[in-house]
């Protein structure tokens, strides 16, 4: 046996490199590193969960917690006496999450039908790469209920609300209408969009990954509902006024008209109405001649409705008195190369007679006595060439021009209501200085519950009450407008019908107007008729608008339960008007040459 002696043998614990002891310093060192960096583990755990938690929150939230945005009702609209003219109805909107809308074809097949939908547009709507698709909008409640009926994933379903609109096309552009947003796009529904509109809630919820609601959470924000507005409109004068003026434009083969009607007393707008018109709970096929309120965003040349302005203004001036004799034979006046005419030749009239007759020439005559600027002023303050503020959406202020640019000729025929355009709305408004005491009360669309105080003097009274005066032998027989006579009532007013301008020329079309009020003895309304392109075989504003006005005028009058007041001219057949100055004696032969 051989006996082999190697090295001495060592175990491994006891091997020399395990000897070698390292540097303190370093194993020191790796213990703080160490522990540092479990301080500052600690301390950003620390920071995320206690001190500032609202990251993680959200993040975590954001995968399961939602907010859904809680419908406000819109505000109603109603007339003066509370009668509703707008309203909203509860309304479902069915919404689809393509990515878990994963339906079969009879699925899609069932909700088609429920939705009146076409299976393809359907498919389509399904297939879009978008998050989130409406399918169908302001459904009924009952078809909503049976859409969630069927339970298909991914297919829900929020709560909205629809406007309706009672009355239909007869109110429409008084009112207007709103969108499928609820936003407001024309009439009352545009001009008071944030009081009608309230504010939106929300409320949350927690949904699944298909988009379910799981759990409701809570209400976070109560929806406000927006304010209800009173108009001064009342329902019963306006249709009065819209059935009129349709019948008219269908009688007389017209392109279009309308109609206001103002309270004298307060400037409450009691009704507007348009034809052509439209139907606010259809609006699929609205073209911009349905929607054009044309009593505030039209205007035109106002024609001898104009006349009593300039006469109120001469009698103010002292230029002219009630009963100052004008003359206009031979019913033609040149001035520079154009030459005014009159419908009818006069010879020596009355300046009330020029009113009654309505004479351009006398008119004409009368604007000569009084200074451009005097007249520019008058004009500006009735409110010609300036909007009326009532916040109106589209309203026009009209035309103008500045007195400086005013040439002989065109002072003449502004004095007559050419070469000046005016709204249906502003005409009215202007009416009421001879309806009052001279003086004008701002408009309102909203009811007052009180009579307005800040009034504007534009003439003297007695300027005023003397143009009334005119103004009523202007519908008795011998004026203009004897088919504007309302029966148990005196009226006064004033025709007009003048050419229209097409391309800067006049053209032979018409618009034919009357503008009036009643009862004569103490004015309450304010009638203002306006017919377009009457192509009948009338054209005459007596003859076309004068009895709108007077069928107007009078189912209004009695609605509002006015005395009548008639008796008090059947005794002496003249308007009851007690005048402040003696009629003067006619101009000497001298003064007449230059009138």
């Amino acid at each position: 046996m051989i006996n082999f002696k190697g090295p001495k043998s060592h175990k491994f614990a006891e091997s020399p490199l395990l000897k070698l002891r390292l540097p303190s310093w370093r194993s020191r060192l790796m213990a703080l590193l160490i522990l540092a960096c479990f301080a500052v583990l600690i301390g950003r755990s620390f920071y995320l969960q206690v001190l500032n938690n609202d990251f993680l929150q959200e993040k975590g939230e954001s995968r399961y917690r939602r907010e859904l945005e809680i419908s406000a009702s819109r505000g109603r609209i109603s007339d003066r006496h509370g009668d509703v003219l707008a309203i909203s109805t509860p309304t479902k909107s069915i919404w689809a999450i393509p990515a878990d809308a994963r339906l079969t074809p009879p699925q899609i097949k069932q909700l088609a039908d429920l939705l009146e939908m076409d299976t393809k547009e359907l498919s389509r709507k399904l297939s879009t790469e978008k998050n989130f698709v409406f399918l169908r909008r302001q459904l009924s409640p009952e078809v909503g209920d049976r859409v969630a009926a069927l339970k298909l994933p991914g297919i829900g379903q929020d709560k909205e609300y629809r406007r309706y609109y009672p009355t239909g096309e007869m109110t429409a552009h008084m009112v207007g209408f709103t969108d499928v947003d609820d936003k407001g796009r024309e009439g009352i529904e545009l001009a008071y969009q944030k009081q009608l509109l309230g504010y939106p809630g929300s409320r949350s919820v927690i949904k699944d990954r298909r988009g379910q609601i799981v759990e409701d959470v809570g209400s976070i924000r109560l929806p406000q509902d927006g304010h209800d507005i009173r108009l001064a409109l009342d329902s019963k004068i306006q249709y009065l006024a819209y059935s009129q003026l349709k019948q008219s434009v269908i009688d007389n083969k017209a392109k279009a008209g309308g109609v206001v009607v103002l309270d004298a007393k307060s400037g409450e707008i009691l009704a507007l109405a348009n034809w052509p018109t439209y139907n606010p709970n259809n609006r699929e096929r609205l073209n911009g001649a349905q929607l054009r309120n044309r009593a505030l965003t039209d205007t035109y040349e106002p024609g001898s409705v104009m006349k009593p302005f300039t006469v109120a203004l001469a009698l103010d001036q002292t230029k002219v008195r009630f009963n100052t004799v004008i003359d206009c034979a031979p019913g033609k006046l040149t001035i520079g190369t154009a030459t005014i005419s009159d419908a009818h030749q006069h010879g020596a009239l009355t300046v009330a007679q020029v009113i009654q007759k309505s004479s351009n020439v006398g008119t004409a005559k009368i604007s000569r006595m009084l200074l451009p600027h005097q007249m520019w002023d008058m004009f500006n303050a009735v409110g010609f060439g300036q909007t009326s503020q009532l916040g109106f959406p589209g309203e026009v202020s009209g035309r103008l021009r500045p007195w400086k640019s005013w040439r002989p000729i065109e002072q003449a025929t502004m004095s007559y209501g050419h070469g000046i355009s005016v709204s249906l709305m502003q005409m009215a408004r202007a009416y009421s200085v001879f309806a009052r005491d001279g003086d004008m009360v701002p408009l309102t669309l909203t009811k007052l519950d009180t009579l307005p105080t800040g009034t504007t003097q534009v003439f003297t009274q007695q300027a005023a009450h003397e143009v009334r005066a005119m103004l009523e032998l202007a519908v008795l027989p011998g004026g203009t407008a004897p088919k504007a006579q309302v029966p148990g009532y005196r009226v006064a007013g004033k025709t007009g019908t003048a050419y229209k301008v097409e391309g800067g020329r006049y053209a032979k079309k018409y618009v034919a107007s009357f503008v009036g009020f009643a009862p004569a003895s103490d004015p309450r309304l304010i009638v203002a008729v306006m017919i377009d392109e009457p192509g009948g075989l009338q054209h005459f504003g007596g003859d076309v608008a004068g009895p709108v006005f007077a069928n107007v005028m009078s189912g209004a009058l009695r609605t509002l339960g006015i005395p009548p007041d008639l008796p008090l001219r059947a005794e002496t057949n003249q308007p009851a008007v007690k005048l402040a100055q003696k009629p003067s004696a006619p101009f000497p032969a001298a003064a007449k040459g230059h009138l």
